[in-house]
């Protein structure tokens, strides 16, 4: 327990289960090495009994081996014990093995990467619900948590199912990578002391993946940590890419399109424009291909002002993927230096200015705190504005307050205080005033700047920008 880092929420849940009368079906879905099953063994470390994990692409004979296998060890028993013949007789051994025990106390079983051990023809789900429907479900001391990566067939199978675990899960925690805060304190707990700058620019990297963050190393810099996780032959970062949707969703090819094409698309993708942009067909395929890459976490919709579900604005929200794409697909170059030489590119400008925002966007609890609003009810859009002739305009961060206002936000990365000079001044002014005329609305308009080191105060700022947001901000609770 003292090893967990953040998840406050998280843990309250899983105090409720600890502490339910009642026996508990909970479900922890997540993308891959966001920290799902440390999170169980780390809370439950005094009640887990038997644990046992699904491997990707193996039969159901293999899998009722590891299950053999892991029944030996929560049995403490150095022989090997017969495998069962199929799912059905599997669960009554762990039937038999469980009753005695949860006579006594509480207990927890486990099943990680829950979907690999349902296998094609296994047998393996019908089997497990009726486990918990005939047997599980009526004992008071028993809890059993599943795990998935794969979170569309969590969600589909589990959390949502038509079949025998139709309403029957009691809990579910979608985890999520650490916030900034969370990597701070994950970094320090590490003995890994850098400061928010260089912190910031790792999580623009490698996002908050609590697996890619224990890869830093004490007494090196957020330069030379990227050099070595993302540009060297046996770096870790430097070949996560595929593995990362291969082993989440099947014919990932797919996935990965619909990934490439927003992350050419910094301002976003309508459904519409992901379709041509992949050369996908209208229907619902396509609704299950952005269903699972949001649930998995990889891409967040928008929905601009005024606008129902349809319009949304698909983005590329996974930090890592962003990167991957940008720096390292193609890259030629390797070894020390590597991202010191790329950091002063063109490409790195703009890539660091939508990765900036995208973390933003994830810490908009921290921005309403910081402009003192976070009593006041607010509806957080986008918008765009897409005349026949002329110039258009998006902002991409509008909070609509019931306080009478609307805070635009413009979320701007820097090395340096922001400076605001005539020209930006000016497009900032237009996009006000496109967005006054076109969303015909009647509250006051406040420009908020979101930037890292603050802005410079000149003679552009004056009667402009009414609030400012920074990096420290995006840290602080």
């Amino acid at each position: 327990m003292e090893l967990l880092i953040g998840r406050i929420a998280e843990r309250k849940i899983l105090e409720e289960v600890l502490t339910s009368p009642s026996s508990e079906l909970l479900a922890i879905f997540g993308r891959r090495r966001v920290g799902k099953t440390f999170l169980i063994r780390s809370f439950f470390k005094k009640q887990l009994i038997f644990e046992l994990s699904g491997v990707h692409n193996a039969n159901a004979t293999e899998q009722l081996l590891n299950f053999s296998r892991s029944m030996a060890e929560a049995l403490g028993s150095r022989l090997a014990i017969a495998t069962p013949k199929n799912w059905t007789e599997a669960f009554w051994q762990l039937r038999e093995f469980a009753t005695p025990i949860l006579k006594k106390r509480k207990a927890v079983i486990f099943f990680d990467e829950f979907p690999w051990l349902s296998s094609h023809k296994s047998g393996f789900l019908s089997a497990f619900e009726y486990f918990w429907n005939q047997w599980a479900s009526q004992q008071p001391n028993l809890i059993v948590a599943i795990c998935g990566s794969a979170a569309t067939w969590m969600i589909k199978k589990v959390v949502n199912s038509k079949g025998g675990l139709h309403n029957r899960l009691t809990r579910k925690i979608r985890l999520l990578p650490f916030t900034l805060h969370e990597t701070e304190q994950y970094l320090k707990k590490n003995n890994i002391h850098l400061d928010r700058y260089q912190i910031l620019n790792i999580f623009m990297v490698m996002g908050g993946v609590p697996h890619y963050l224990k890869e830093l190393k004490k007494g090196e810099s957020a330069t030379q940590a990227i050099d070595r996780l993302c540009f060297t032959k046996d770096g870790l970062l430097s070949t996560e890419f595929a593995n990362l949707y291969r082993s989440l969703f099947e014919a990932a090819d797919r996935h990965i399109a619909i990934v490439k094409a927003l992350a050419n698309k910094p301002s976003g993708l309508t459904r519409n424009e992901i379709i041509a942009a992949c050369s996908l067909k209208s229907g619902g395929t396509t609704s299950i291909l952005l269903e699972e890459l949001v649930e998995s976490g990889f891409i967040t919709p928008y929905l601009p002002l005024h606008k129902n579900a349809n319009k949304s604005i698909y983005k590329l929200s996974d930090e890592y993927s962003l990167f991957y794409l940008k720096f390292i697909e193609h890259t030629r170059s390797t070894g020390a230096g590597t991202w010191l030489k790329k950091s002063s590119t063109s490409s790195w400008k703009s890539w660091s200015g939508y990765a900036f925002e995208g973390i933003c966007m994830k810490h908009l609890s921290h921005i309403k705190q910081a402009l003192g609003i976070s009593g006041v009810f607010t509806e957080t859009s986008a918008w765009r504005h897409v005349p026949k002739t002329g110039n258009g305009a998006q902002i991409d961060l509008l909070l609509d307050r019931q306080d009478n206002v609307i805070s635009v936000c413009e979320m701007k990365f820097s090395n340096t205080e922001f400076i605001i000079d005539k020209a930006y001044a000016a497009e900032l002014q237009y996009k006000l005033d496109a967005f006054r005329r076109e969303s015909k609305t009647k509250k006051a308009l406040f420009l908020a700047m979101v930037t890292t080191y603050g802005v410079k105060s000149n003679m552009y700022t004056i009667g402009l920008v009414q609030n400012e947001v920074t990096m420290g901000d995006l840290f602080d609770l």
